[in-house]
């Protein structure tokens, strides 16, 4: 957030307490919605009934949506790769028959 950015308070709710953040007016839905999701991730791990406390149910949060961010950026690595590659074989194919001409 910089200098020039508008703050805004944001209340949260997550797992039937509240938290009153300030965050950049730009960045408030997006806020809001990580909020929810990881509302609904604790209650999941909660519900399960594998996991008690409110800190190891926030701990068991935070690892299973940074597994899953880890997996999409290494998804997005992969296909970053690809299109490279294709981008690549697509420049020299055009090389080659501009050459040809």
């Amino acid at each position: 957030m910089s200098q020039n950015e508008t703050t805004v308070p944001v209340t949260l709710t997550i797992m039937g307490k509240e938290y009153k953040i300030a965050c950049a007016d730009n960045e408030k839905e997006e806020l809001i919605r990580a909020a929810l999701d990881l509302d609904e991730q604790m209650r999941k791990i909660r519900d399960a009934g594998r996991v008690n406390g409110a800190d190891r149910i926030a701990v068991m949060a935070a690892l299973n949506l940074t597994h899953e961010l880890n997996v999409y950026k290494n998804q997005n690595n992969l296909l970053k790769q690809q299109l490279s590659a294709g981008l690549t074989n697509m420049s020299n194919k055009i090389a080659d028959v501009l050459d040809n001409l």
